[in-house]
C-alpha cells in the first residue's frame, strides 16, 4: 500500500496532520506493508523566498481580518498542535518555500526525506527558524543527513528539482486537492485536512480491505482554518 501526501512547511495544518497520520498509521495494523511518499505543493509560490513578514500579519492582510483576530486564529492552531504533542511558535516569518520543496527531492533520493520534512516542520513552527535564509536552510538540511556538497549544488541551480516540484503540484490539481495536507491511499482514496488519527486508521483498513474502491475524499480542507489550508482561489 502507499500512501501520498502533499504538503506545504508553510501550512500549520500539514505539520498536525502529518503527526495524526502517523499516529493512525501506528494504529493500523498493516503498517509496515505501508509506504509513505511526501509530494510538494506550495500555498504561495509568488511570497519572496526571504521575508521581514510575520505570520500574524500575512493573516491579517490575506483574509482580512484584524490582527488580534489573526492571533485568535493562531492560538486555536497552537493549541491543536500542543493536542499532538507538537511544540508552536506563532512569531513565525512567512516566506516562499519552493527551495525547501526542491531539497525534498534530492533527500527523496538520498533516502532522507522524511527526516528532511521533520526538520524543516521543526525548524519553522517550534524554533520559529528564517528557512528562506540560505544560511539557515543549508544547515537544517546538512542536519538532516544530506551532503553539504549536493544541497549547494542545488540550491545554486534555481531549475533543478523544480520540474518536480512543479509536476507534482500539477498531479495534486489533477487529483482534485483544493487545499492541504492531502493524501492518497493507492491512488482509490483521498483524504484532505488533518484529520483525527482515528478517520486515517479507517481509511487505511477499508483501503486494505477493499482495493477496487473508487478516489473519494473523506473531509474538508479549511482555508488554514480547522483543519487544513485550502488553495487561494479555490
Amino acid at each position: 500500500m502507499r500512501v501520498e501526501i502533499w504538503s506545504d512547511i508553510a501550512c500549520p495544518w500539514c505539520y498536525i496532520g502529518k503527526a495524526r497520520f502517523e499516529a493512525g498509521l501506528a494504529a493500523f495494523a498493516h503498517r509496515d506493508g505501508v509506504e509513505v511518499v511526501h509530494r510538494s505543493f506550495e500555498l504561495d509560490p509568488s511570497a519572496p523566498a526571504a521575508t521581514d513578514l510575520p505570520v500574524i500579519d500575512m493573516l491579517a492582510t490575506k483574509y482580512g481580518v484584524s490582527r488580534a483576530q489573526a492571533e485568535a486564529m493562531e492560538a486555536r492552531v497552537a493549541e491543536a498542535a500542543a493536542g499532538e504533542g507538537l511544540a508552536y511558535r506563532s512569531d513565525r516569518i512567512h516566506g516562499n518555500t519552493f527551495d525547501l520543496h526542491r531539497l525534498l527531492h534530492l533527500a527523496r533520493e538520498h533516502g532522507v526525506q522524511e527526516a528532511l520534512l521533520d526538520a524543516f516542520y521543526r525548524a519553522n513552527f517550534a524554533e520559529a527558524r528564517r528557512l528562506g535564509e540560505p544560511a539557515v536552510l543549508r544547515e537544517t538540511a546538512v542536519g538532516a543527513g544530506l551532503p553539504a556538497d549536493e544541497i549547494d549544488r542545488v540550491l545554486a541551480d534555481p531549475e533543478a528539482y523544480a520540474d518536480e516540484v512543479r509536476a507534482e503540484e500539477r498531479e495534486a490539481a489533477e487529483l482534485g486537492a483544493t487545499g492541504v495536507p492531502f493524501f492518497v491511499i493507492d491512488r482509490r482514496y483521498g483524504i484532505s485536512g488533518g484529520q483525527p488519527a482515528e478517520v486515517f486508521r479507517e481509511a487505511l483498513e477499508r483501503a486494505h480491505a477493499d482495493a477496487a474502491a473508487p478516489l473519494g475524499a473523506a473531509g474538508d480542507a479549511g482555508v488554514c482554518g480547522d483543519d487544513g489550508c485550502a488553495v487561494p482561489g479555490k
